[in-house]
């Protein structure tokens, strides 16, 4: 029976393998920016982090986690309502909370936890969970875990969505879950129609804003303030592992009694070690520089606009809405898989994304804009990509 179980393991990677669809694990020997030091020496441009606004390597948010180190030493060997907490998370929360527009805020050691540890504790068989159909894996899983009633609408169609609304109008609560910013396809979720069906069924709306936390919005805000909705979203999940530092985390905002709640129910929450407070103290310092330095913002979306208009004068198929996240579509897995690794022997660290990440046949580079990428930067990638999208004939 061993022997059976290894062997179809062994059958299974190799066919992941021979249609295209491997994963390979890159080294890096540098902190995060828009270049970075493989484990060969060579430098490449960086064009595939989570780092939307230059804070993973920046030199007062490395401070605050070395000054947490000597403070409050390495790690809380707790969960959080044992001997796990420290004035810092109350203070994080706080802030992000108040950052936010929100009563209160429940930290978790990432978005994944976040995501779920939050519908079990709040909704039961009574209620109803309608899911947009390209939302992110975490709120899957999170779904999974809770007994309501799940609905899935298709991805963005607010047709479809109504129609699931009818379909759960006998439910005891109704919550409609959707990604602020969809992560492989850099566009937004339809936030004011989602929010228009809400009040119209009388249901709540909860928001997976990851990619949008700290830089969407005038004030970094979010998707909410991007529409001008601030206050119609009742539950907020985000991560501190992209633009607020790049490390790990992830928090939950909404009205002080859920947070009450899941601090009491939340599972991720009551059997996860508390966050590392070097974490805490770092996101801390890069809120601070999120309120105080709007040209980050700025920045990011400046060169975004412009490395859209180029790539798509190129010929190149790209998706999305002005946001950072800049899909480059090709199709196949096995052509995404020779593209990033042409793109890498030509100076750019670009991964490709097949299935399960995205929808068979919809396989794409994704690249990631920086606040930080120099003009230069942007053209000499530029530059690769017709190289390389012309050899290999996806231009």
């Amino acid at each position: 029976m061993t022997k059976s179980f290894y062997s179809s393991i062994n059958k299974e990677v190799k066919s992941i393998k021979s249609d295209g669809l491997f994963k390979e694990e890159r080294l890096i020997s540098s902190p995060q920016g828009t270049k970075v030091t493989l484990n060969d020496g060579s430098e490449v441009l960086n064009f595939c982090a989570n780092d939307y606004l230059g804070l993973a390597s920046n030199q007062d948010v490395i401070m605050a986690a070395k000054n947490s180190l000597d403070e409050d030493g390495y790690g809380m060997a707790s969960v959080r309502f044992i001997c796990g907490t420290n004035n810092a998370h109350t203070r994080l929360e706080k802030e992000l909370s108040e950052f936010l527009g929100y009563e209160d805020c429940i930290l978790y050691v990432a978005c994944f936890d976040a995501n779920g540890g939050i519908f079990e504790p709040l909704f039961g068989p009574e209620d109803a969970i309608i899911s947009d159909s390209l939302n992110h894996a975490s709120i899957i899983d999170g779904i999974r875990l809770c007994k309501a009633k799940r609905f899935r609408y298709e991805h963005s169609d607010m047709v479809s969505l109504e129609e699931k609304l009818n379909e759960a109008k006998n439910s005891r609560y109704r919550v409609i879950v959707t990604d602020g910013v969809f992560s492989m396809d850099g566009t937004y979720a339809k936030l004011p129609e989602i929010v228009e069906l809400a009040e119209r069924y009388e249901a709540l709306i909860m928001v997976d804003d990851c990619h949008a936390t700290g830089f969407v919005g005038n004030s970094g805000k979010g998707s909410a303030e991007h529409f001008g909705l601030e206050g119609k979203i009742d539950f907020l999940t985000g991560t501190l592992g992209k633009a607020l530092g790049g490390a790990s985390g992830g928090f939950i905002c909404a009205k002080k009694g859920v947070v009450e709640l899941l601090k009491q129910k939340s599972r991720p929450y009551l059997f996860s070690n508390a966050l590392s407070p070097s974490i805490v103290k770092a996101t801390l310092k890069a809120l601070e520089l999120v309120r105080e330095q709007p040209e980050r913002r700025r920045r990011i979306f400046k060169n975004t606009i412009y490395f859209r208009k180029q790539m798509k004068s190129l010929g190149f198929n790209i998706l999305g809405d002005e946001h950072p996240i800049t899909p480059v579509m090709l199709g196949d897995a096995n052509v995404a898989q020779r593209m990033s690794k042409e793109l890498l022997n030509n100076g750019i660290y670009a991964v490709g994304f097949s299935f399960p990440v995205v929808p068979k046949g919809m396989a794409r580079i994704r690249l990631q804009i920086n606040s930080e990428h120099t003009v230069e930067e942007l053209d000499k990638a530029i530059k690769i990509f017709k190289k390389v999208g012309t050899n290999l004939k996806v231009i």
